[in-house]
């Protein structure tokens, strides 16, 4: 299998690449990750993944093993040497490896791994003529806002929304449209693109701050608040956006249509401007 592993200062191949069955990310799921997207073979946004992994370690009392230039370095170095110009590397920290103990073990090495595979794409004709997505409770835990590696929650809604034919599940808790099981969530309400706030409910997407800021750069109307059940179903837009997804419009619930049933000119403009600060980002000379 095409790509390559970085495990505890070694750079391995898939197959060779071995945690420990004690490890505390197998264990319970006691560790951090980030997702990296690169797009002709640079780094997008690579300082806010690092400013994000920071925080989730931090909220979870783990000592990261590099400081973040020595993270983004290997990062590169990484992606260099799998030779892969479109890829997706995954950044994952966990506790380490001690005889299983809900408490924190002292004096053991936190388990580093980085793998780089070429990037998963969605298909084009998905992100041009939009998506089925589903409604579920949200029964994930109270703190959405830390990206760690407990994600059967969002593994059991993606694949019931896999079931039934549909791209993704989209959550809601206490009334409120949190985000969908792997992406951030936007919706046009009264003329405005409305985002739920940051918080413990959801996950501060990096793709979803940049499109905050391509909306406002491109003078579309937008807001950090949630929006209800109801709005959502009368939004005569909604779309997703996460670092492999980018932006994809979502254009049914189930046998509803969102809107018309086919995206509409918001989010067709903020995929344009998407691409075009994308094509300029990877022409800059490294």
């Amino acid at each position: 299998m095409k790509g390559i592993v970085y495990l505890n200062g070694q750079w391995l191949d898939f197959g060779s690449a071995k945690v420990g069955i004690e490890d505390r990310g197998f264990q319970f799921g006691d560790g951090v990750y980030e997702v990296i997207r690169f797009y002709e073979g640079r780094p997008f946004r690579l300082e806010e993944h690092l400013t994000r992994l920071e925080r989730s370690a931090a909220a979870i009392e783990l000592a990261l093993p590099a400081s973040p230039a020595e993270l983004a370095a290997l990062a590169q170095e990484a992606q260099a040497r799998s030779g892969i110009a479109a890829a997706q590397l995954y950044l994952q920290v966990t506790r380490g490896e001690a005889p299983r103990n809900h408490l924190f073990p002292e004096g053991i090495s936190p388990t580093f791994v980085i793998t780089v595979r070429e990037v998963r794409r969605i298909p084009e004709q998905a992100r041009r003529d939009g998506v089925t997505a589903i409604i579920l409770p949200d029964e994930r835990w109270g703190r959405c806002d830390i990206k760690s590696t407990n994600l059967l929650p969002n593994v059991l809604a993606k694949e019931k929304a896999h079931r039934l034919g549909a791209f993704d599940a989209v959550f809601v808790r206490d009334g409120l449209i949190t985000e969908s099981s792997s992406a951030n969530l936007f919706a046009l309400v009264g003329g405005i693109l409305r985002t739920a706030p940051r918080g413990r409910s959801i996950l501060g997407g990096i793709t979803r701050d940049f499109v905050l800021e391509l909306a406002s750069e491109t003078g579309l109307p937008v807001k950090e608040q949630s929006c209800t059940l109801e709005e959502l179903y009368r939004a005569p837009e909604v779309f997703l956006t996460g670092t492999t997804v980018e932006i994809v419009p979502v254009v049914r619930f189930g046998d509803t249509a969102v809107g018309n049933g086919k995206p509409g000119p918001a989010v067709l403009h903020l995929q344009d401007a998407f691409a075009r600060r994308i094509k300029g980002f990877t022409e800059i000379p490294r």
